[in-house]
């Protein structure tokens, strides 16, 4: 065979061969990197020996997500500890060009006894829960644009205003703390975030960013069980238009619920209501760590966990969520079992497991 017909026979053959599919990786992880005081995360970052630092930022680098939804991560004004955060990624080789932090709700005051202990100015008495304004905040990185002009924040949408909201009342069926206090209630604990990024393909996803608060540390009142109740509905609020701009297609829903879907103290129906929603996919991400961990008699499926707490024990609170028309190529959960790679950096970052999933640009 001459070498043009050898040639022309092999790339014959390479046009025969399934063209493989360009994929992108979207995370949530929450790193609980909130310190005490403000500065302090920034004085962490710059210092270089932080454990904790260094094990989030490992476990970021073996994971290598495209587009980042972080929690618990202190905000400041100018993204001070932000930057230098994602220079230090850089630093190890994750690089991520765009990000997004707006003010989050936890810690910014409001001047009103918030939580009915009949005191004032208390980290409860914030619009979420934070010593400072913006402890244990949000922030959104990115290997792609991020549309900032197009972002949509629901943060500051008052808790009342939600259709159907639970919102607590005392014993004789007056508003709790005070009419006062839910006037101006937001029912964001953190943020409600919808973040425009345009993909390599040129066709725009749109990132839903939340953390919601616990649905516990509270009494008979249940305030914070209902209100984790509707921060995780208000995502089905906006699909349905009740809100904002509802995303048509190519959406995903990347944060935290603090809420498992069976065995959480908490109002479950919200978190099974939002697994269940046709609009979206639950892809059930997994990880050997979890699935080699003593059982625990629990419900769900230990496969599935992504918090390991002290007293509580192992659960799924943190989702990553894609829309019904994205096509998931993978899923998983970063929780090496003892004696994998990465065992002991993962439980170092954060009692929280990074969860990533993987899909499928057409």
């Amino acid at each position: 065979m001459t070498p043009f017909r050898t040639l022309c026979a092999l790339l014959t053959c390479l046009a025969c061969l399934p063209a493989f599919a360009q994929t992108i990786r979207i995370a949530s992880f929450n790193t609980e990197l909130q310190r005490d005081g403000p500065g302090l995360l920034l004085r962490d970052i710059r210092r270089g020996d932080d454990a904790q630092i260094k094990a989030v930022v490992g476990v970021i680098g073996q994971n290598s997500p495209d587009i980042l939804a972080l929690q618990g991560f202190d905000w400041d004004y100018d993204a001070v500890a932000l930057v230098a955060f994602i220079e230090t990624l850089e630093a190890a080789g994750v690089r991520y060009p765009f990000h997004y932090a707006p003010r989050p709700n936890s810690g910014l005051a409001t001047g009103l006894d918030m939580d009915g202990d009949g005191r004032k100015g208390g980290a409860a008495d914030a619009q979420g829960y934070g010593r400072f304004s913006g402890q244990g905040g949000m922030a959104v990185l990115s290997r792609f644009p991020i549309l900032s002009g197009q972002t949509q924040d629901l943060s500051d949408v008052l808790w009342r205003d939600i259709p159907g909201a639970l919102l607590p009342t005392h014993t004789n069926g007056t508003p709790f703390p005070s009419p006062e206090a839910q006037a101006v209630q937001r029912l964001s604990s953190t943020g409600h975030w919808v973040v425009p990024i345009r993909l390599p393909d040129d066709s725009i996803l749109s990132l839903m960013v939340f953390q919601a608060g616990p649905p516990v540390f509270d009494g008979p009142e249940d305030r914070n069980g209902r209100r984790n109740h509707d921060e995780i509905t208000l995502w089905q609020h906006l699909l349905d238009a009740t809100f904002g701009t509802a995303p048509q297609r190519r959406f995903v829903l990347a944060g935290g619920a603090n809420l498992d879907p069976n065995d959480s103290d908490g109002r479950r129906v919200a978190i099974r209501s939002l697994l269940q929603d046709r609009r979206f996919q639950d892809p059930r991400p997994v990880s050997d760590g979890a699935t080699l961990a003593v059982d625990q008699g629990h419900q769900s499926d230990n496969k599935l966990d992504t918090v390991d707490w002290s007293g509580v024990g192992r659960l799924r609170v943190d989702y990553v969520l894609p829309s019904a028309d994205w096509q998931v190529q993978g899923a998983g959960v970063f929780w090496p079992a003892p004696g994998q790679d990465g065992h002991e950096m993962a439980l170092t970052a954060s009692r929280h497991r990074l969860v990533w999933v993987d899909l499928v640009l057409d």
